[in-house]
């Protein structure tokens, strides 16, 4: 499934597996400690093998990706702009992502600032006077690409590893 070596993505819902099946007892959860575990020893690999630029771009691109395929496979790309960000919301906190919130949005365009509150990469991390969720602008960029058909560059401008105590990003059509 991943051992080829390859040029594009291949990424497909399906390679989740059958989680029902195979977490008969212990389901579709886990905390968010072995989450972070995961993620951040990861990204001490990337940026030691690589540099934090590279790392940064790695954890953003496969983030793109995530959501794109979380937008395709768990949201109605079919509503209309309000209802589907009621959607996202609702589908983000009953997963425990985050607290998904636009907060500005410009008239006739598709740039705007959105927030992320409990976000589940961040909020509770110390400061490090850096921000980290790369993970999250791709995500974020990765589900408005899939709704809108449009590529979105999206950059996080306050983080909770920063001193904030939610994250923002500016969304930006490309």
């Amino acid at each position: 499934m991943f051992k080829e070596d390859r040029d594009e993505l291949r990424f497909s819902w399906s390679d989740l597996g059958n989680i029902r099946e195979g977490r008969p007892n212990l389901g579709d959860s886990t905390s968010v400690t072995i989450y972070r575990l995961m993620q951040y020893t990861l990204r001490d690999v990337l940026i030691r093998k690589f540099g934090p630029d590279m790392a940064g771009d790695i954890y953003y691109e496969a983030g793109e990706k995530a959501g794109e395929e979380f937008c395709r496979n768990m949201l109605n790309t079919e509503l209309g702009f309000e209802e589907f960000i009621a959607e996202l919301q609702k589908t983000l906190r009953e997963h425990c992502v985050g607290i998904f919130r636009v907060e500005e949005a410009e008239p006739n365009s598709t740039d705007m600032t959105i927030t992320m509150g409990e976000d589940l990469d961040c909020s509770g991390l110390p400061m490090t006077d850096e921000m980290v969720c790369d993970y999250d602008e791709g995500f974020i960029a990765g589900i408005l690409k899939a709704y809108t058909g449009q590529a979105f560059k999206v950059r996080e401008t306050d983080c909770w590893a920063m001193g904030g105590r939610i994250c923002r990003f500016k969304a930006v059509r490309k």
